[in-house]
């Protein structure tokens, strides 16, 4: 059998060929795509032997740094706009629909459930006291009875809980009312950096971009019949709005969180969910 020799140029194709029986035609889309288009990466810059063994040692020490309670392939994903990317091909919200956003990487499943009303802060220093109602309703403004709310947030120190340990605070779940209506207690969003001690954080560094999120609260809300929308509330004001390291800002989910005579800063946010057309 004659062993044939790949140009540069061929090896593309051979590795092509190879994967031509492949029966999953979306695999085989992707794979094809991924194929190509990393050829085309290492014949563009191409990389020294030392370059590209440091590119897999990063990709390595990425997967390490992800655990349960921290996700660094999302915060990569996060800090080079690929998931608001994949966000914005997937989520198109119709006319008067919510804007969605990232997940990012300190979602936690299993967050405990709380009546209406409940504070997700545990501890005073946690941060200002805060309230926020508001209500889900559909495009034609129905209210969503029962729809599940699953809330956190960073606290004043710039940290979630899984960030200092396994007790979970400033997170929970909540159940819209029968008129759609919400309303909890939790502390009012300050900025912070995202993770930045490992090899995310030294990629930032080493593109001289800084780490910071503006202030926020992560909703992830979910209805029978309707799409789930994962998004955040911003605070009007707040400092970072328009330099987000993970590109997750829009115009449409910057309100106002006003302090009021008690002393507690209060928002207010109607949120409106799309048909699920499956």
């Amino acid at each position: 059998m004659a062993i044939r020799k790949f140009s540069e140029k061929k090896l593309t194709d051979e590795v092509l060929y190879r994967i031509r029986k492949t029966k999953n035609k979306r695999l085989k889309q992707v794979m094809t795509s991924y194929i190509k288009h990393l050829h085309a990466f290492v014949r563009d810059v191409k990389p020294t032997q030392e370059e590209w063994m440091q590119g897999i040692q990063f990709l390595t020490e990425t997967g390490h740094w992800s655990t349960g309670k921290r996700q660094e392939f999302i915060l990569m994903s996060d800090t080079l706009g690929v998931s608001m990317l994949v966000d914005a091909l997937n989520y198109k919200a119709g006319a008067g629909a919510t804007e969605s956003t990232v997940l990012g990487p300190f979602h936690r499943e299993q967050a405990p459930e709380y009546p209406l009303g409940a504070n997700i802060s545990k501890h005073l220093s946690d941060g200002e006291p805060c309230l926020v109602s508001g209500s889900v309703r559909d495009a034609k403004g129905k209210p969503i009875a029962g729809a599940k709310l699953d809330i956190w947030q960073g606290g004043a120190d710039g940290l979630y809980d899984s960030q200092k340990g396994e007790a979970m605070n400033l997170r929970g779940v909540f159940r819209s009312d029968e008129r759609g209506r919400f309303q909890f207690r939790c502390v009012k969003p300050e900025f912070y950096p995202v993770p930045n001690d490992g090899p995310v954080g030294r990629m930032l560094v080493a593109t001289e971009r800084h780490p910071m999120r503006p202030p926020h609260l992560h909703f992830w809300i979910t209805a029978e019949g309707y799409r789930p929308l994962i998004t955040h509330l911003f605070v009007k004001g707040g400092k970072y709005l328009d330099s987000d390291a993970v590109f997750g800002v829009k115009p449409e989910l910057i309100i106002d969180f006003k302090k009021g005579k008690d002393g507690f800063a209060t928002a207010n946010y109607d949120f409106v969910l799309m048909k699920d057309k499956k």
